[in-house]
Parts: C-alpha cells; structure tokens; sequence
C-alpha cells in the first residue's frame, strides 16, 4: 500500500465497519519535529469519524522483547476547557471509568487569573463547575476526582498525568478536516504528542 494512501484506506475501513474507535501510533520523536510529525496518524485524526485512541511507543526498558502486557485502566483523566468540544468526550470518559472500574478525574486548567490573590476563589468556581458536569446517579457508581491548575494547559496537562500516574487522557479535539493546526486543537495535539500515555481524542 502507498504510504498516501494509507489515512484513506483507514478512515474509509473505518466507516465501513462502524468502528467505535481507531486506535494509531506515534513515531517517539521528541520536540519540534515530532511536534510538526505529517504523519499516517496525524491525518487520520483529522478526519476521522469516530475517537481516535493515541498511543506513544512505550519505553524500551518498559518491557522486555517480545513481551506483550495487557492493559487496564485504573486512573482516565478527563480534560475540559466547559466548550461543546470538550464536552462530547466525557461521556467516553465516563463509559472507560465504568467499564474498568477506574478513577476518573476531572482537570480544567486555568490559563491565567486576576491576582495571585484570586487563585484559590477561581479554583474553588471551577472545582464546583467540574462537579456539575457528573449526573448524581453516575456519582454513586463512579469513583470521581476534580482538579483545577493554573498555567498552559498542555504543560499542566502532562505534569497532572506523570504526577497522578493517569493510564489514559480523553480529550475533545476541534476542527475536524482542518489543516491549520492551531484550528485542529494545538492543546489536545501536544499531549497526544508529548503526554506520559494514551490520549483518546474525540472529534466534535
């Protein structure tokens, strides 16, 4: 198969199959060039018609050679900026929790706040929106967690995963079709990209 070919080959099995999810890969690069990847999967992310699951290759020394572990998740972290994007992945979010029986934790990142001085009211307003966004009848089967951080949010992203030790994020992601990258979702990219682990990406 030609390597052009290959993202329309997979969205249009994809489509006719019905496939709930594409599960795709990531070269490994670090920095500016695997930010900048044209890559099979970045293609396919940007059309695809269903969640995309995206999994960075593990660490050489996470397993030995030709070992195969089988994943479970006990920690999703659910990230959400309260737009329609975001919203269209918490129901994927809450099917995973319940499914493994996981930990779900709910993250907003605050970009920025008035004054040192208004950072514990503006997280404390999000922490209370966060907890809305769970039904009540979810709250008695679930395990649910809420964190609000203050900075860039792919950069608190990440650190909340490595420091929670998060198995999978899910995402909402914009502009499907989209070339421009900023319009793709340059937050939701950067963590498929430089994240500790999956990321499930959910189109709009």
């Amino acid at each position: 198969m030609h390597l052009g070919m290959a993202p329309d080959s997979i969205l249009s099995f994809a489509q006719a199959r019905k496939a709930d999810v594409i599960v795709m890969g990531t070269h490994g690069q670090r920095g500016y060039d695997r930010l900048m990847l044209g890559s099979v999967t970045d293609r396919v992310m940007r059309k695809a018609p269903c969640p995309v699951l995206v999994v960075s290759q593990p660490p050489h020394d996470s397993m030995a050679a030709g070992e195969q572990r089988r994943h479970h998740l006990n920690r999703i972290l659910y990230c959400t900026d309260f737009s329609k994007n975001s919203e269209q992945a918490l129901n994927y979010a809450i099917s995973a929790a319940a499914e493994y029986e996981a930990e779900l934790t709910l993250l907003h990142v605050l970009e920025q706040v008035p004054s040192p001085a208004k950072s514990t009211e503006a997280i404390a307003a999000v922490t209370a929106q966060l907890d809305k966004l769970i039904p009540p009848e979810r709250r008695k089967t679930l395990k649910i967690k809420t964190a609000a951080r203050i900075g860039k949010p792919y950069q608190q992203i990440i650190q909340f995963a490595l420091e929670a030790q998060i198995d999978m994020v899910t995402m909402g992601v914009r502009g499907r079709g989209a070339l421009d990258l900023a319009v793709f979702g340059s937050t939701t990219y950067r963590v498929m990209q430089l994240g500790p682990c999956p990321v499930l990406a959910v189109p709009v």
